[in-house]
């Protein structure tokens, strides 16, 4: 019978299991499907940054003196003097996945190779059934923790096209030498995801490149200071008190906040257009249009594309597509006895209180959710810096006390009508 058991070990329940390592009273277990821990592996670029500070590590925000904070990990790794005179507070991608990996490597809480086939209430407790190689096991839990992330997500659209001329942009590193043979690439989506992909397509030297958006422009990253405060567990109070609908139209309308691009990997795109144009090679950029519909013809992948301002529709032929279109909550076939003891808002989401666990007029213990909670909690949710903090709210729930201080006030902002 343990205390916690989380399902999914991304950042944010490998952070979970981080803070409660050092909690004698709580008996924390995390359950992943997959063999080991991995990171955006097909993203990996060797220059791509973290876009938040070394800070949003695991544990810092809540306890900065852990053993298994960012720093912990460059002094155990003799790196901590050549960080400092970098003098960067943000660290590449992949030295961020290595200091996941580290912590990783330390918890004995984290069971990898451990796939949930099934919840259900017994009435005193959740239990678990559990698919490990070609045994079954069954675990017990007072409480859960569902983080099984995101997926990526291709629109109809672009469904229809076959493996060899489609990839989303999280495999792109995998697939990325066959589709630089191809003559010419298009990418659709103009998140950071879809920049990094153009930019490495043009410092490839790939021979003809396109970048399709349905945005207005390529829309930078909104990290100005006074806006990253809604990012803070302040402005989390204030928007999980607003009515639902008005929460809806916010996320709606804060999608620069982190949907955005950085400013140097635009700065880095524009170095490259102006090298590249030197060539004469051909290069594309579009906004303000959407993909209709896709198929095969006699040369290519044939998109049809639909211009917004206009609203009149055009044929774009290329050989492949990088589709950087996002990604969506994985679905949870394994929570379907539980679905009807939860409450759920008029859109059919799970109603989730503050302390992020689901509202259940019916089950006297809770489950928490990681990371899919932006319909309740707002932009903040999917930012690595607030997991320490949800990560210490949850474990204080659960203990009935204050295991872990948590900051009062985060903000110089006021965001509620003043008292």
């Amino acid at each position: 019978m343990y205390d916690v058991i989380a399902i999914g070990c991304g950042p944010f329940n490998l952070g979970l299991a981080a803070l409660a390592s050092e909690v004698d009273e709580l008996d924390v277990a995390v359950l992943d499907s997959r063999p080991e821990f991995t990171w955006h592996r097909g993203l990996m670029f060797s220059d791509a940054m973290l876009q938040v500070s070394f800070l949003a590590d695991l544990v810092s925000l809540v306890e900065p003196a852990h053993h298994l904070s960012f720093l912990s990990f460059l002094r155990a790794n003799d790196r901590l003097y050549q960080f400092y005179v970098r003098e960067k507070f943000h660290p590449t991608r992949r030295e961020y996945e290595s200091y996941l990996r580290w912590c990783a490597a330390q918890l004995e809480s984290l069971h990898f190779g451990h796939h949930v086939r099934d919840v259900v209430w017994d009435g005193s407790a959740f239990s678990l059934t559990v698919e490990r190689g070609e045994a079954v096991e069954h675990f017990e839990a007072r409480h859960l923790v569902v983080g099984v992330g995101t997926e990526p997500f291709v629109p109809a659209a672009l469904a229809g096209l076959p493996a060899e001329r489609l990839l989303h942009s999280a495999d792109y590193l995998y697939r990325r030498d066959d589709f630089l043979r191809a003559g010419h690439v298009t990418v659709v989506g103009s998140g950071q995801s879809g920049a990094e992909c153009f930019l490495d397509l043009l410092r490839a030297h790939s021979p003809a490149v396109s970048w399709l958006t349905r945005t207005a422009a390529f829309t930078p990253l909104d990290y100005s200071k006074l806006v990253l405060e809604m990012t803070t567990p302040s402005y989390v109070d204030y928007f999980h008190a607003l009515d639902e609908p008005v929460r809806d139209r916010l996320v709606k309308e804060q999608w620069r906040h982190y949907k955005g691009i950085s400013a140097d990997t635009l700065e880095d795109i524009h170095d490259e257009l102006y090298a590249r144009d030197l060539n004469a090679a051909p290069v594309e950029l579009q906004v303000g249009v959407g993909v209709e519909s896709a198929a095969v013809g006699p040369d290519g992948a044939e998109l049809t594309m639909l211009h917004g301002d206009t609203g009149r529709t055009f044929q774009h032929t290329t050989d492949v597509v990088v589709a950087a279109t996002g990604y969506r909550n994985r679905p949870l076939p394994f929570m379907d006895s539980l679905q009807p003891l939860l409450d759920h808002d008029t859109a059919g989401r799970w109603i989730l209180n503050r302390n992020h666990s689901a509202s259940s007029t019916t089950l006297p213990n809770r489950i928490f959710v990681a990371n899919a909670d932006l319909h309740s909690h707002g932009v903040a949710a999917p930012d690595l810096g607030i997991g320490a903090i949800r990560n210490a709210t949850i474990l204080n729930t659960v203990a009935g006390r204050e295991l872990f201080p948590l900051p009062k006030s985060t903000t110089f902002t006021t965001f509620a009508i003043p008292r």
